[in-house]
Protein backbone atom coordinates (compact mmCIF):
# COMPACT_ATOMS: atom_id res chain seq x y z
CA UNK A 1 0.00 0.00 0.00
CA UNK A 2 1.26 3.45 -0.93
CA UNK A 3 0.01 6.88 0.04
CA UNK A 4 -2.17 8.46 -2.65
CA UNK A 5 -1.38 11.89 -4.10
CA UNK A 6 -4.52 13.55 -2.69
CA UNK A 7 -3.85 12.10 0.79
CA UNK A 8 -0.27 13.34 0.68
CA UNK A 9 -1.32 16.78 -0.59
CA UNK A 10 -3.79 17.31 2.27
CA UNK A 11 -1.44 16.08 4.95
CA UNK A 12 1.66 18.10 3.98
CA UNK A 13 -0.43 21.28 3.71
CA UNK A 14 -2.25 20.70 7.02
CA UNK A 15 1.01 19.87 8.79
CA UNK A 16 2.88 22.76 7.18
CA UNK A 17 5.61 20.46 5.87
CA UNK A 18 5.64 22.04 2.41
CA UNK A 19 4.63 25.54 1.27
CA UNK A 20 1.78 25.98 -1.20
CA UNK A 21 4.13 27.30 -3.87
CA UNK A 22 6.54 24.35 -3.47
CA UNK A 23 3.63 21.92 -3.56
CA UNK A 24 2.28 23.53 -6.74
CA UNK A 25 5.71 23.29 -8.37
CA UNK A 26 6.00 19.63 -7.37
CA UNK A 27 2.53 18.87 -8.76
CA UNK A 28 3.49 20.51 -12.06
CA UNK A 29 6.70 18.44 -12.19
CA UNK A 30 4.78 15.26 -11.38
CA UNK A 31 2.34 15.98 -14.21
CA UNK A 32 5.05 16.78 -16.78
CA UNK A 33 7.30 13.84 -15.91
CA UNK A 34 4.46 11.41 -15.12
CA UNK A 35 5.71 10.87 -11.58
CA UNK A 36 3.86 10.53 -8.31
CA UNK A 37 3.62 13.60 -6.10
CA UNK A 38 5.87 11.90 -3.54
CA UNK A 39 8.60 11.34 -6.15
CA UNK A 40 8.34 14.95 -7.31
CA UNK A 41 8.59 16.32 -3.74
CA UNK A 42 11.71 14.21 -3.10
CA UNK A 43 13.32 15.10 -6.45
CA UNK A 44 12.70 18.79 -5.80
CA UNK A 45 14.33 18.62 -2.38
CA UNK A 46 11.10 19.61 -0.55
CA UNK A 47 11.01 16.36 1.47
CA UNK A 48 13.48 13.58 2.19
CA UNK A 49 12.66 9.91 1.74
CA UNK A 50 12.65 9.45 5.51
CA UNK A 51 10.22 12.39 5.89
CA UNK A 52 7.91 10.69 3.42
CA UNK A 53 8.11 7.37 5.31
CA UNK A 54 7.03 9.07 8.53
CA UNK A 55 4.11 10.67 6.69
CA UNK A 56 3.16 7.28 5.21
CA UNK A 57 3.37 5.72 8.67
CA UNK A 58 0.94 8.31 10.07
CA UNK A 59 -1.50 8.45 7.15
CA UNK A 60 -1.64 4.73 6.43
CA UNK A 61 -1.54 3.63 10.05
CA UNK A 62 1.64 1.53 9.66
CA UNK A 63 3.76 1.50 12.86
CA UNK A 64 7.14 3.25 12.58
CA UNK A 65 10.13 1.71 14.38
CA UNK A 66 13.65 2.92 15.07
CA UNK A 67 16.34 0.24 15.26
CA UNK A 68 19.40 2.48 15.68
CA UNK A 69 20.19 1.34 19.22
CA UNK A 70 18.43 -2.03 19.15
CA UNK A 71 20.40 -5.27 19.31
CA UNK A 72 18.60 -7.90 17.24
CA UNK A 73 18.92 -11.56 18.23
CA UNK A 74 20.80 -13.48 15.57
CA UNK A 75 18.19 -16.27 15.40
CA UNK A 76 15.62 -13.63 14.44
CA UNK A 77 17.90 -11.58 12.17
CA UNK A 78 19.02 -14.63 10.19
CA UNK A 79 15.43 -15.61 9.33
CA UNK A 80 15.97 -13.28 6.36
CA UNK A 81 19.17 -14.10 4.39
CA UNK A 82 21.52 -11.12 4.24
CA UNK A 83 21.42 -10.78 0.40
CA UNK A 84 17.61 -10.56 0.55
CA UNK A 85 17.78 -8.09 3.44
CA UNK A 86 20.21 -5.84 1.55
CA UNK A 87 18.48 -6.09 -1.83
CA UNK A 88 15.04 -5.30 -0.44
CA UNK A 89 15.97 -3.21 2.63
CA UNK A 90 14.04 -5.46 4.97
CA UNK A 91 15.14 -6.95 8.32
CA UNK A 92 13.45 -9.19 10.87
CA UNK A 93 13.70 -7.76 14.38
CA UNK A 94 11.04 -9.39 16.60
CA UNK A 95 9.37 -12.80 16.59
CA UNK A 96 6.73 -14.67 18.55
CA UNK A 97 5.10 -18.06 18.07
CA UNK A 98 2.93 -17.07 15.12
CA UNK A 99 4.24 -13.76 13.72
CA UNK A 100 7.39 -11.97 12.62
CA UNK A 101 7.85 -8.20 12.71
CA UNK A 102 9.95 -6.86 9.85
CA UNK A 103 11.30 -3.34 9.39
CA UNK A 104 11.17 -2.00 5.81
CA UNK A 105 11.90 1.12 3.82
CA UNK A 106 9.09 0.22 1.42
CA UNK A 107 6.12 -1.66 2.86
CA UNK A 108 4.69 -1.98 -0.68
CA UNK A 109 7.45 -4.48 -1.56
CA UNK A 110 4.99 -7.38 -1.61
CA UNK A 111 7.32 -9.95 -3.29
CA UNK A 112 9.79 -9.60 -0.41
CA UNK A 113 7.02 -10.01 2.18
CA UNK A 114 5.63 -13.03 0.33
CA UNK A 115 9.10 -14.63 0.10
CA UNK A 116 9.67 -14.28 3.86
CA UNK A 117 6.18 -15.57 4.65
CA UNK A 118 6.78 -18.71 2.58
CA UNK A 119 10.26 -19.20 4.04
CA UNK A 120 9.26 -18.84 7.70
CA UNK A 121 5.62 -19.94 7.69
CA UNK A 122 4.86 -17.00 10.01
CA UNK A 123 2.45 -14.08 9.72
CA UNK A 124 4.51 -11.08 8.56
CA UNK A 125 3.90 -7.71 10.26
CA UNK A 126 5.53 -4.91 8.19
CA UNK A 127 6.87 -1.84 10.00
CA UNK A 128 8.30 1.31 8.42
CA UNK A 129 11.75 2.51 9.42
CA UNK A 130 14.34 5.08 8.33
CA UNK A 131 17.61 4.69 6.43
CA UNK A 132 19.81 5.06 9.53
CA UNK A 133 17.91 2.28 11.28
CA UNK A 134 18.15 0.05 8.22
CA UNK A 135 21.90 0.64 7.92
CA UNK A 136 22.39 -0.12 11.62
CA UNK A 137 20.35 -3.33 11.37
CA UNK A 138 22.18 -4.55 8.26
CA UNK A 139 25.53 -3.96 9.96
CA UNK A 140 24.50 -6.45 12.62
CA UNK A 141 24.90 -9.31 10.15
CA UNK A 142 28.66 -8.63 10.23
CA UNK A 143 28.75 -8.00 13.98
CA UNK A 144 26.90 -11.22 14.67
CA UNK A 145 29.50 -13.22 12.77
CA UNK A 146 32.23 -11.74 14.96
CA UNK A 147 30.15 -12.34 18.09
CA UNK A 148 29.59 -15.99 17.21
CA UNK A 149 33.26 -16.60 16.45
CA UNK A 150 34.25 -14.64 19.54
CA UNK A 151 32.15 -16.83 21.79
CA UNK A 152 33.55 -20.02 20.29
CA UNK A 153 37.17 -18.85 20.41
CA UNK A 154 36.99 -17.45 23.94
CA UNK A 155 35.26 -20.53 25.36
CA UNK A 156 37.08 -23.25 23.49
CA UNK A 157 40.38 -21.77 22.34
CA UNK A 158 42.45 -24.29 24.27
CA UNK A 159 40.79 -27.18 22.46
CA UNK A 160 42.03 -25.79 19.15
CA UNK A 161 45.66 -26.21 20.20
CA UNK A 162 45.45 -29.99 20.14
CA UNK A 163 46.78 -30.29 16.61
CA UNK A 164 49.30 -27.46 16.78
CA UNK A 165 51.20 -28.87 19.73
CA UNK A 166 53.68 -31.44 18.40
CA UNK A 167 52.20 -31.10 14.91
CA UNK A 168 55.20 -32.76 13.23
CA UNK A 169 54.57 -36.02 15.10
CA UNK A 170 50.79 -36.17 14.79
CA UNK A 171 49.46 -39.21 12.89
CA UNK A 172 46.63 -39.07 10.37
CA UNK A 173 44.27 -40.82 12.82
CA UNK A 174 45.03 -38.21 15.49
CA UNK A 175 44.47 -35.42 12.97
CA UNK A 176 41.13 -36.92 11.95
CA UNK A 177 40.03 -37.30 15.57
CA UNK A 178 40.97 -33.68 16.37
CA UNK A 179 39.18 -32.47 13.24
CA UNK A 180 35.97 -34.03 14.50
CA UNK A 181 36.11 -32.32 17.90
CA UNK A 182 33.13 -30.08 18.62
CA UNK A 183 34.97 -26.70 18.73
CA UNK A 184 36.46 -27.16 15.26
CA UNK A 185 33.20 -28.46 13.85
CA UNK A 186 31.36 -25.43 15.27
CA UNK A 187 33.88 -22.93 13.88
CA UNK A 188 33.90 -24.38 10.34
CA UNK A 189 30.12 -24.80 10.31
CA UNK A 190 29.65 -21.16 11.39
CA UNK A 191 32.17 -19.95 8.81
CA UNK A 192 30.40 -21.81 5.99
CA UNK A 193 26.92 -20.82 7.14
CA UNK A 194 27.71 -17.12 7.24
CA UNK A 195 29.32 -17.30 3.80
CA UNK A 196 26.07 -18.70 2.40
CA UNK A 197 23.94 -16.11 4.24
CA UNK A 198 26.05 -13.25 2.87
CA UNK A 199 25.96 -14.58 -0.70
CA UNK A 200 29.74 -15.08 -0.86
CA UNK A 201 31.25 -16.68 -3.95
CA UNK A 202 34.58 -17.60 -2.29
CA UNK A 203 36.04 -18.12 1.20
CA UNK A 204 39.74 -17.42 1.79
CA UNK A 205 41.41 -18.85 4.92
CA UNK A 206 44.94 -17.43 5.19
CA UNK A 207 47.43 -18.32 7.95
CA UNK A 208 49.78 -15.51 8.99
CA UNK A 209 52.55 -15.41 11.60
CA UNK A 210 50.33 -14.39 14.52
CA UNK A 211 46.76 -14.78 13.23
CA UNK A 212 44.45 -16.60 10.84
CA UNK A 213 42.52 -14.31 8.48
CA UNK A 214 39.14 -15.32 7.05
CA UNK A 215 37.89 -13.35 4.04
CA UNK A 216 34.71 -13.59 1.95
CA UNK A 217 34.38 -12.51 -1.68
CA UNK A 218 30.96 -10.89 -2.04
CA UNK A 219 29.88 -9.38 -5.37
CA UNK A 220 33.43 -9.73 -6.65
CA UNK A 221 35.06 -7.82 -3.76
CA UNK A 222 37.07 -9.46 -0.95
CA UNK A 223 36.12 -8.42 2.59
CA UNK A 224 37.71 -9.36 5.91
CA UNK A 225 35.16 -11.52 7.76
CA UNK A 226 37.09 -12.63 10.86
CA UNK A 227 40.54 -12.85 12.45
CA UNK A 228 41.23 -16.00 14.49
CA UNK A 229 44.18 -17.08 16.65
CA UNK A 230 47.05 -18.54 14.61
CA UNK A 231 46.87 -21.81 16.53
CA UNK A 232 43.40 -22.47 15.05
CA UNK A 233 44.83 -22.86 11.54
CA UNK A 234 45.78 -26.54 11.62
CA UNK A 235 42.52 -27.63 13.25
CA UNK A 236 40.42 -25.76 10.70
CA UNK A 237 42.57 -27.04 7.83
CA UNK A 238 42.15 -30.61 9.08
CA UNK A 239 38.39 -30.21 9.42
CA UNK A 240 38.02 -28.93 5.85
CA UNK A 241 40.26 -31.74 4.57
CA UNK A 242 38.00 -34.28 6.31
CA UNK A 243 34.92 -32.75 4.68
CA UNK A 244 36.68 -32.74 1.28
CA UNK A 245 38.10 -36.28 1.61
CA UNK A 246 41.70 -35.06 1.29
CA UNK A 247 44.90 -36.41 2.85
CA UNK A 248 45.18 -34.96 6.33
CA UNK A 249 48.92 -35.58 6.77
CA UNK A 250 49.90 -34.11 3.37
CA UNK A 251 51.09 -30.56 3.97
CA UNK A 252 53.78 -30.21 1.31
CA UNK A 253 51.72 -30.53 -1.90
CA UNK A 254 48.60 -28.73 -3.17
CA UNK A 255 45.32 -30.64 -2.92
CA UNK A 256 41.88 -30.16 -4.50
CA UNK A 257 38.55 -31.53 -3.31
CA UNK A 258 34.82 -30.97 -3.00
CA UNK A 259 32.02 -31.31 -0.47
CA UNK A 260 28.37 -30.28 -0.20
CA UNK A 261 26.06 -28.90 2.45
CA UNK A 262 22.42 -27.82 2.59
CA UNK A 263 21.01 -24.81 4.44
CA UNK A 264 17.43 -23.56 4.37
CA UNK A 265 16.66 -25.79 1.41
CA UNK A 266 19.60 -24.40 -0.58
CA UNK A 267 22.18 -26.94 -1.76
CA UNK A 268 25.70 -25.55 -1.97
CA UNK A 269 28.77 -27.30 -3.34
CA UNK A 270 32.18 -26.18 -2.09
CA UNK A 271 35.18 -26.55 -4.41
CA UNK A 272 38.25 -26.66 -2.17
CA UNK A 273 41.85 -25.76 -3.02
CA UNK A 274 44.60 -26.24 -0.41
CA UNK A 275 47.99 -24.63 -1.10
CA UNK A 276 51.09 -24.83 1.13
CA UNK A 277 52.45 -21.37 2.02
CA UNK A 278 55.13 -20.12 4.40
CA UNK A 279 52.96 -20.09 7.55
CA UNK A 280 50.88 -23.19 6.84
CA UNK A 281 48.18 -24.00 4.32
CA UNK A 282 46.03 -21.43 2.55
CA UNK A 283 42.53 -22.68 1.76
CA UNK A 284 40.22 -21.18 -0.84
CA UNK A 285 36.68 -22.52 -1.21
CA UNK A 286 34.47 -21.61 -4.18
CA UNK A 287 30.75 -21.73 -3.35
CA UNK A 288 28.58 -23.13 -6.13
CA UNK A 289 24.80 -22.95 -5.67
CA UNK A 290 23.37 -26.11 -7.21
CA UNK A 291 20.17 -26.70 -9.15
CA UNK A 292 20.06 -23.14 -10.40
CA UNK A 293 17.64 -22.61 -13.26
CA UNK A 294 15.00 -20.19 -14.44
CA UNK A 295 17.48 -17.57 -15.64
CA UNK A 296 16.58 -15.39 -18.61
CA UNK A 297 18.86 -13.42 -20.90
CA UNK A 298 17.24 -10.22 -19.65
CA UNK A 299 17.68 -11.35 -16.05
CA UNK A 300 21.47 -11.59 -16.43
CA UNK A 301 21.84 -8.26 -18.20
CA UNK A 302 21.13 -8.72 -21.93
CA UNK A 303 18.70 -6.26 -23.48
CA UNK A 304 17.37 -4.97 -26.77
CA UNK A 305 19.55 -5.80 -29.75
CA UNK A 306 22.18 -7.61 -27.65
CA UNK A 307 19.54 -10.10 -26.51
CA UNK A 308 18.15 -10.42 -30.05
CA UNK A 309 21.61 -11.23 -31.45
CA UNK A 310 22.11 -14.01 -28.89
CA UNK A 311 18.61 -15.37 -29.50
CA UNK A 312 19.26 -15.41 -33.26
CA UNK A 313 22.41 -17.50 -32.70
CA UNK A 314 20.46 -19.83 -30.37
CA UNK A 315 17.88 -20.47 -33.10
CA UNK A 316 20.59 -21.93 -35.37
CA UNK A 317 20.94 -25.71 -35.51
CA UNK A 318 24.69 -25.56 -36.11
CA UNK A 319 27.61 -23.26 -35.36
CA UNK A 320 29.50 -21.97 -32.34
CA UNK A 321 28.46 -19.48 -29.66
CA UNK A 322 31.53 -18.23 -27.77
CA UNK A 323 31.52 -16.43 -24.40
CA UNK A 324 34.71 -14.69 -23.33
CA UNK A 325 36.03 -12.83 -20.31
CA UNK A 326 38.39 -13.25 -17.36
CA UNK A 327 37.87 -15.67 -14.48
CA UNK A 328 34.82 -14.70 -12.42
CA UNK A 329 33.13 -12.67 -15.15
CA UNK A 330 29.98 -14.82 -15.27
CA UNK A 331 30.77 -16.80 -18.44
CA UNK A 332 29.48 -20.08 -17.02
CA UNK A 333 26.23 -18.49 -15.85
CA UNK A 334 25.66 -17.10 -19.35
CA UNK A 335 26.26 -20.52 -20.92
CA UNK A 336 23.96 -22.24 -18.42
CA UNK A 337 21.26 -19.66 -19.09
CA UNK A 338 21.46 -20.36 -22.82
CA UNK A 339 21.41 -24.11 -22.13
CA UNK A 340 18.39 -23.72 -19.86
CA UNK A 341 16.52 -21.90 -22.64
CA UNK A 342 17.50 -24.54 -25.21
CA UNK A 343 16.71 -27.47 -22.89
CA UNK A 344 13.61 -29.09 -24.40
CA UNK A 345 12.59 -32.76 -24.78
CA UNK A 346 13.36 -32.59 -28.52
CA UNK A 347 17.12 -32.15 -28.13
CA UNK A 348 19.98 -34.09 -26.57
CA UNK A 349 22.37 -31.79 -24.69
CA UNK A 350 25.79 -32.94 -23.46
CA UNK A 351 28.50 -30.95 -21.69
CA UNK A 352 32.16 -31.42 -20.87
CA UNK A 353 33.17 -29.19 -17.95
CA UNK A 354 35.87 -28.46 -15.40
CA UNK A 355 34.24 -28.34 -12.91
CA UNK A 356 30.50 -28.99 -13.16
CA UNK A 357 29.30 -25.82 -11.45
CA UNK A 358 25.51 -26.17 -11.64
CA UNK A 359 23.59 -29.41 -11.98
CA UNK A 360 20.82 -29.17 -14.56
CA UNK A 361 18.02 -31.70 -15.20
CA UNK A 362 17.87 -33.48 -18.57
CA UNK A 363 21.42 -32.40 -19.44
CA UNK A 364 24.27 -34.96 -19.57
CA UNK A 365 27.17 -33.32 -17.74
CA UNK A 366 30.69 -34.75 -17.74
CA UNK A 367 33.62 -33.71 -15.54
CA UNK A 368 37.12 -33.74 -17.09
CA UNK A 369 39.94 -35.42 -15.16
CA UNK A 370 43.30 -34.42 -16.66
CA UNK A 371 45.18 -36.46 -14.03
CA UNK A 372 44.00 -39.68 -15.70
CA UNK A 373 44.15 -38.34 -19.26
CA UNK A 374 40.47 -37.37 -19.56
CA UNK A 375 40.86 -33.90 -21.10
CA UNK A 376 38.45 -31.53 -22.86
CA UNK A 377 39.64 -32.88 -26.20
CA UNK A 378 39.15 -36.54 -25.21
CA UNK A 379 35.79 -35.79 -23.65
CA UNK A 380 34.59 -33.84 -26.69
CA UNK A 381 35.71 -36.66 -28.97
CA UNK A 382 33.64 -39.11 -26.87
CA UNK A 383 30.61 -36.81 -26.80
CA UNK A 384 30.49 -36.82 -30.59
CA UNK A 385 29.57 -40.53 -30.41
CA UNK A 386 26.67 -39.81 -28.02
CA UNK A 387 24.31 -38.41 -30.70
CA UNK A 388 24.17 -34.88 -29.25
CA UNK A 389 22.29 -31.96 -30.76
CA UNK A 390 23.88 -29.33 -28.52
CA UNK A 391 27.33 -29.50 -26.92
CA UNK A 392 28.82 -27.26 -24.27
CA UNK A 393 32.61 -27.20 -23.86
CA UNK A 394 33.66 -25.59 -20.57
CA UNK A 395 36.74 -23.98 -22.10
CA UNK A 396 38.66 -24.10 -25.37
CA UNK A 397 42.27 -24.14 -24.19
CA UNK A 398 44.28 -25.68 -27.01
CA UNK A 399 44.40 -26.43 -30.73
CA UNK A 400 43.01 -29.95 -30.40
CA UNK A 401 39.91 -28.84 -28.48
CA UNK A 402 39.39 -25.89 -30.85
CA UNK A 403 39.63 -28.14 -33.92
CA UNK A 404 37.19 -30.67 -32.46
CA UNK A 405 34.72 -27.90 -31.57
CA UNK A 406 34.93 -26.50 -35.10
CA UNK A 407 34.41 -29.98 -36.59
CA UNK A 408 31.43 -30.57 -34.28
CA UNK A 409 29.84 -27.34 -35.52
CA UNK A 410 30.55 -28.30 -39.13
CA UNK A 411 28.92 -31.73 -38.74
CA UNK A 412 25.53 -30.49 -37.56
CA UNK A 413 25.85 -29.53 -33.91
CA UNK A 414 25.33 -26.31 -31.97
CA UNK A 415 28.42 -25.78 -29.82
CA UNK A 416 28.66 -23.47 -26.78
CA UNK A 417 32.08 -22.71 -25.33
CA UNK A 418 34.22 -20.19 -23.43
CA UNK A 419 37.59 -18.69 -24.35
CA UNK A 420 39.83 -16.55 -22.16
CA UNK A 421 40.25 -13.20 -23.95
CA UNK A 422 39.54 -9.61 -22.94
CA UNK A 423 36.96 -8.73 -25.60
CA UNK A 424 34.51 -10.29 -28.03
CA UNK A 425 36.67 -9.29 -31.02
CA UNK A 426 39.71 -10.79 -29.28
CA UNK A 427 38.27 -14.31 -29.58
CA UNK A 428 38.94 -14.33 -33.33
CA UNK A 429 42.75 -13.85 -33.29
CA UNK A 430 42.87 -16.15 -30.23
CA UNK A 431 41.31 -19.02 -32.18
CA UNK A 432 43.45 -18.26 -35.22
CA UNK A 433 46.54 -18.40 -32.98
CA UNK A 434 45.40 -21.86 -31.86
CA UNK A 435 45.64 -22.99 -35.47
CA UNK A 436 41.99 -22.78 -36.56
CA UNK A 437 41.75 -22.14 -40.30
CA UNK A 438 40.11 -18.76 -41.13
CA UNK A 439 37.67 -20.28 -43.64
CA UNK A 440 36.49 -22.81 -41.01
CA UNK A 441 36.07 -20.08 -38.40
CA UNK A 442 33.92 -17.92 -40.71
CA UNK A 443 31.79 -20.97 -41.54
CA UNK A 444 31.02 -21.88 -37.94
CA UNK A 445 31.28 -18.91 -35.54
CA UNK A 446 27.83 -17.36 -35.07
CA UNK A 447 28.40 -14.86 -32.27
CA UNK A 448 31.10 -13.88 -29.76
CA UNK A 449 30.00 -12.49 -26.40
CA UNK A 450 32.38 -10.50 -24.20
CA UNK A 451 31.30 -9.78 -20.64
CA UNK A 452 32.12 -8.53 -17.15
CA UNK A 453 30.13 -8.30 -13.92
CA UNK A 454 29.32 -5.00 -12.20
CA UNK A 455 27.78 -4.54 -8.76
CA UNK A 456 24.17 -3.43 -8.59
CA UNK A 457 23.45 -0.18 -6.81
CA UNK A 458 20.72 -1.04 -4.32
CA UNK A 459 21.41 0.77 -1.05
CA UNK A 460 19.61 3.62 0.66
CA UNK A 461 22.50 6.10 0.64
CA UNK A 462 22.31 6.88 -3.07
CA UNK A 463 22.41 10.31 -4.67
CA UNK A 464 21.42 11.33 -8.19
CA UNK A 465 23.49 13.47 -10.54
CA UNK A 466 23.75 14.29 -14.24
CA UNK A 467 26.97 13.97 -16.19
CA UNK A 468 29.10 17.11 -16.10
CA UNK A 469 30.81 18.44 -19.22
CA UNK A 470 34.13 17.10 -17.90
CA UNK A 471 32.65 13.64 -17.31
CA UNK A 472 31.05 13.59 -20.77
CA UNK A 473 34.32 14.61 -22.41
CA UNK A 474 36.23 11.96 -20.46
CA UNK A 475 33.74 9.19 -21.27
CA UNK A 476 33.40 10.39 -24.86
CA UNK A 477 37.06 9.54 -25.49
CA UNK A 478 36.39 5.88 -24.62
CA UNK A 479 32.76 5.36 -25.56
CA UNK A 480 30.26 6.48 -28.19
CA UNK A 481 27.81 8.45 -26.02
CA UNK A 482 25.55 9.14 -29.02
CA UNK A 483 25.16 5.39 -29.66
CA UNK A 484 24.30 4.81 -25.99
CA UNK A 485 21.71 7.60 -26.03
CA UNK A 486 20.19 6.21 -29.23
CA UNK A 487 19.90 2.77 -27.56
CA UNK A 488 18.19 4.31 -24.52
CA UNK A 489 15.72 6.02 -26.87
CA UNK A 490 15.16 2.93 -29.05
CA UNK A 491 14.34 0.85 -25.97
CA UNK A 492 12.09 3.66 -24.67
CA UNK A 493 14.07 4.03 -21.46
CA UNK A 494 14.13 7.81 -22.03
CA UNK A 495 12.03 10.14 -24.16
CA UNK A 496 12.95 10.62 -27.81
CA UNK A 497 13.84 14.25 -27.03
CA UNK A 498 16.10 13.39 -24.07
CA UNK A 499 19.70 14.60 -23.80
CA UNK A 500 22.45 13.62 -21.38
CA UNK A 501 21.70 16.80 -19.43
CA UNK A 502 18.33 15.36 -18.40
CA UNK A 503 19.30 11.76 -17.56
CA UNK A 504 19.97 11.20 -13.82
CA UNK A 505 22.72 8.78 -12.81
CA UNK A 506 23.04 7.19 -9.37
CA UNK A 507 26.10 6.82 -7.15
CA UNK A 508 26.74 6.15 -3.46
CA UNK A 509 26.75 9.28 -1.34
CA UNK A 510 30.21 10.59 -0.52
CA UNK A 511 31.56 8.90 2.58
CA UNK A 512 29.09 5.99 2.46
CA UNK A 513 30.30 2.39 2.42
CA UNK A 514 30.21 -0.34 -0.22
CA UNK A 515 26.98 -1.55 1.42
CA UNK A 516 25.13 0.49 -1.21
CA UNK A 517 26.03 -2.22 -3.74
CA UNK A 518 24.31 -5.60 -3.57
CA UNK A 519 24.29 -8.34 -6.19
CA UNK A 520 25.77 -8.15 -9.68
CA UNK A 521 24.61 -7.93 -13.27
CA UNK A 522 26.41 -8.47 -16.55
CA UNK A 523 27.65 -5.89 -19.02
CA UNK A 524 28.12 -7.33 -22.48
CA UNK A 525 29.31 -6.79 -26.00
CA UNK A 526 27.77 -9.12 -28.60
CA UNK A 527 29.64 -9.44 -31.88
CA UNK A 528 27.71 -11.24 -34.66
CA UNK A 529 29.80 -12.55 -37.53
CA UNK A 530 28.44 -10.52 -40.44
CA UNK A 531 29.55 -10.90 -44.06
CA UNK A 532 31.85 -7.88 -43.69
CA UNK A 533 33.49 -9.30 -40.57
CA UNK A 534 33.88 -12.69 -42.28
CA UNK A 535 35.80 -10.95 -45.05
CA UNK A 536 37.97 -9.17 -42.47
CA UNK A 537 38.78 -12.51 -40.82
CA UNK A 538 39.87 -13.92 -44.17
CA UNK A 539 42.06 -10.83 -44.66
CA UNK A 540 43.67 -11.37 -41.23
CA UNK A 541 42.52 -8.03 -39.81
CA UNK A 542 43.35 -7.18 -36.18
CA UNK A 543 40.93 -7.42 -33.25
CA UNK A 544 40.76 -3.60 -33.04
CA UNK A 545 39.80 -3.34 -36.72
CA UNK A 546 37.13 -6.02 -36.31
CA UNK A 547 35.76 -4.26 -33.20
CA UNK A 548 35.59 -0.92 -35.05
CA UNK A 549 33.59 -2.56 -37.84
CA UNK A 550 31.27 -4.25 -35.31
CA UNK A 551 30.62 -0.86 -33.68
CA UNK A 552 29.69 0.56 -37.09
CA UNK A 553 27.21 -2.32 -37.38
CA UNK A 554 25.58 -1.38 -34.07
CA UNK A 555 27.54 -3.24 -31.40
CA UNK A 556 27.81 -1.57 -27.99
CA UNK A 557 31.12 -2.27 -26.26
CA UNK A 558 31.15 -3.50 -22.66
CA UNK A 559 31.98 0.02 -21.48
CA UNK A 560 29.10 1.46 -23.48
CA UNK A 561 26.73 -1.22 -22.20
CA UNK A 562 27.89 -0.41 -18.68
CA UNK A 563 27.12 3.30 -19.17
CA UNK A 564 23.73 2.28 -20.59
CA UNK A 565 22.99 0.28 -17.42
CA UNK A 566 24.22 3.15 -15.25
CA UNK A 567 21.78 5.44 -17.08
CA UNK A 568 19.03 2.98 -16.17
CA UNK A 569 20.04 3.20 -12.50
CA UNK A 570 21.28 -0.39 -12.19
CA UNK A 571 24.83 0.62 -11.25
CA UNK A 572 27.13 3.65 -11.18
CA UNK A 573 29.53 4.97 -13.81
CA UNK A 574 32.34 4.66 -11.24
CA UNK A 575 31.61 0.95 -10.80
CA UNK A 576 31.64 0.38 -14.57
CA UNK A 577 35.00 2.13 -14.93
CA UNK A 578 36.40 0.09 -12.03
CA UNK A 579 35.47 -3.18 -13.71
CA UNK A 580 36.48 -2.25 -17.25
CA UNK A 581 39.81 -0.79 -16.02
CA UNK A 582 39.64 2.03 -18.52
Amino acid sequence: MRIQDDQLRRFVLDAGLVTKSDLAAAEETAKEEKRTLAEALIAGGHMSEDDLRRVESYVLGIPFVSLKEEKIEFDVLSLIPEPVARNHNIVAFKKDESSLQVAMLDTADLPAIDFIKKKTGLRILPRLTDTDSMRSALQQYQKTLKDEFGDIISKESSALKVIEEGADDVTEDELKKAAEELPVVRIVDTLLRHAIIQGASDIHIEPMETELIVRYRVDGILHDAMTLPAHAASSISARIKVLSDLKLDEKRLPQDGRFKMEMDGQKVSFRVSVLPIFYGEKIVMRLLRENRSGFTLEGIGFHGETAERVQEAMRQKTGIILVTGPTGSGKTTTLYTILDLLNTPEVNISTIEDPIEYQMPRINQTQVKPSIGFTFANGLRALMRQDPDIIMVGEIRDQETASLAINAALTGHLVLATVHTNSAAGTIPRLLDMGVEPFLLTSTLRVAIGQRLVRRLEGAEVEQHVLTSTEKNKLGKKADLDAILDTLKDEKVVKSSATWNGIPFKRPQEGSSDDQYSGRTGIHEVLPISDTIKQMIMEDKTADEIEDQAKKEGMLTMLEDGIYKAARGATSVEEVLRVINE
